[in-house]
């Protein structure tokens, strides 16, 4: 069995997710923000749920395709309220359905929202070298400078430790431990 970060330990979905998506970086305009949304919904709860739920989202979602979101109205925030499937808060599907209309104007208005992402470390992922996860911080300067970013171009649910949880699932940042088999650096 291979070593990986202990908050990976003790569930195979977990591990399965720490092993093939986490930290691996993610270049795909609409997967960033597909993930940053899953970021969101996790605010306040353990991330085991949100990837318990994460084909109902999927699902309730539209495959996350920010240009459907973007439509929706009362009649689907009611839906997606009812739906067991998925996280019901309507402040996080409010706000989904907000940031779906964020991403669609910066796309707009020219900005790529991979180029953007990834603009904030050089294009390439910081490496971090924590010798355990009580190492790693909640947030960052640098996700603060990011979340204040997102704010401006109209996003919510984006504070710097949902901003910071992101960076680290997409790869700008490898937090890896030490010992990791997943570990870059």
């Amino acid at each position: 069995m291979p070593n990986r970060c202990a908050w990976a330990e003790g569930d195979p979905l977990m591990a399965a997710y720490h092993d093939e998506e986490w930290g691996r970086p993610e270049r795909d305009s609409r997967a960033l923000w597909e993930k940053l949304t899953l970021d969101g919904f996790q605010a306040g709860l353990a991330w085991i749920t949100i990837l318990r739920k994460r084909e109902g989202f999927r699902a309730a979602f539209d495959g996350f395709d920010p240009e459907v979101i973007a439509r929706y109205g009362e009649a689907d925030v009611a839906r997606l309220l009812a739906d067991p499937g998925i996280v019901r808060s309507r402040a996080k599907i409010e706000a989904t359905i907000g940031n779906a209309r964020a991403y669609l104007e910066m796309r707009d208005k020219g900005f790529d929202f991979s180029a953007f992402s990834w603009g904030f470390v050089g294009g390439e992922p910081i490496h971090n070298c924590p010798g355990s996860m009580a190492q790693v911080p909640a947030s960052t300067p640098l996700s603060e400078e990011i979340s204040a970013a997102l704010r401006r171009h109209g996003f919510k649910f984006v504070g710097p430790t949902i901003v910071y949880a992101w960076m680290q699932a997409v790869g700008l940042v490898d937090d890896h431990v030490a010992g990791c088999w997943r570990r870059a650096g």
